[in-house]
């Protein structure tokens, strides 16, 4: 790390041990794979992720929403408090996260997507790994809306896939269907995997080692492009699911792809409140401090590779005291 770097990281943690207001941070994470993606180089993988343990635990304090909620609502959050989450419930949590975080005595809070357990696939998932494993040189997207695309390597798979995904994303579920039927036939019907996302055993393993699991909904639509009694009940069902599968109450919620207004609005989180959620996250990025709306956190990953710039980042982004607008 450059000197830089390290005046940056130590005037910036010195500066959260002198403000007057403790505020949390709150990061949030998806997959954790054994080894890095050739087609998502910047994705986290276990050797980052360990090491990003490691500088965390030595900075701050480390809590789970429902605790950090406890701390927020008693005005007791610590000075360097700090949360943990992971969206969605690939298996890749449990598999590799969990003893990564069990090394560092370390809890975090997992948001479950019911639908996709013991063998389900995500959308998202579907797309990437129908291209990834695509046999053909080039493949016709006309149905999608989209040109001829030339599969000759990795750089080219992606450029195909960042080309669909937005395609997809805000069609309703029916549409989603419809378009990923295309995408295989486009792409000669290639066999994907079935073990991405987590095996019920294994959301019990996360409860049993003391980690938080969250609602997530059922099958991780987004909540404006539902009526609302298919809102609701997306967000009933996954929380009564994740409770069957624990035997303990799910008090913490997250909103799918989570921006406000544009994934979720005031209706969902009434919803979400009327659901018996105490706190929700979104993915507007921000700090949590006292004026924030319990139901709509914010949270913030840095995007650097260099960990210690990661960690300075996070630090200065706490300093800017920006605490989301949500709805």
């Amino acid at each position: 790390m450059s000197a830089l770097l390290g005046a940056a990281l130590g005037g910036a943690l010195a500066t959260l041990d002198r403000l007057g207001t403790a505020r949390l941070s709150v990061l949030i994470f998806h997959r954790v794979t054994p080894q890095p993606d050739p087609l998502f180089p910047h994705e986290m993988h276990a050797q980052r992720f360990d090491a990003l343990l490691c500088q965390i635990a030595r900075a701050f304090t480390v809590l789970t929403i429902g605790q950090a909620h406890a701390h927020w609502q008693t005005g007791t959050l610590p000075r360097r408090a700090l949360a943990i989450t992971f969206d969605d419930g690939y298996a890749d949590n449990a598999e590799v996260a969990l003893p990564l975080l069990q090394r560092h005595r370390l809890a975090a809070t997992f948001f479950i997507a019911t639908g996709y357990l013991d063998g389900g696939r995500m959308w998202n998932d579907t797309v990437i790994e129908t291209l990834r494993h695509c046999q053909r040189d080039q493949v016709d997207l006309s149905s999608l809306g989209l040109g001829r695309f030339t599969l000759g390597g990795t750089a080219q798979r992606r450029t195909a896939i960042d080309a669909v995904l937005p395609v997809i994303k805000y069609r309703s579920l029916s549409e989603r269907e419809r378009a990923l039927a295309d995408l295989a036939t486009a792409c000669g019907n290639p066999t994907l995997p079935a073990d991405l996302m987590m095996r019920s055993a294994q959301v019990r393993q996360l409860h049993a080692a003391g980690m938080e699991i969250g609602g997530h909904t059922v099958r991780h639509p987004i909540l404006t492009e539902l009526d609302d009694a298919a809102a609701r009940q997306e967000i009933i069902d996954g929380r009564d699911a994740l409770r069957a599968l624990t035997g303990a109450p799910v008090n913490v919620f997250a909103y799918p792809n989570g921006r406000p207004r544009r994934d979720y609005d005031r209706r969902h989180v009434q919803m979400v409140r009327e659901a018996g959620f105490d706190c929700a996250v979104s993915t507007e990025v921000g700090t949590v401090g006292p004026r924030s709306d319990v139901l709509q956190w914010p949270r913030f990953t840095p995007w650097d590779l260099d960990d210690r710039a990661w960690l300075a980042r996070l630090a200065l982004a706490r300093y800017r005291n920006d605490h989301g607008h949500g709805v």
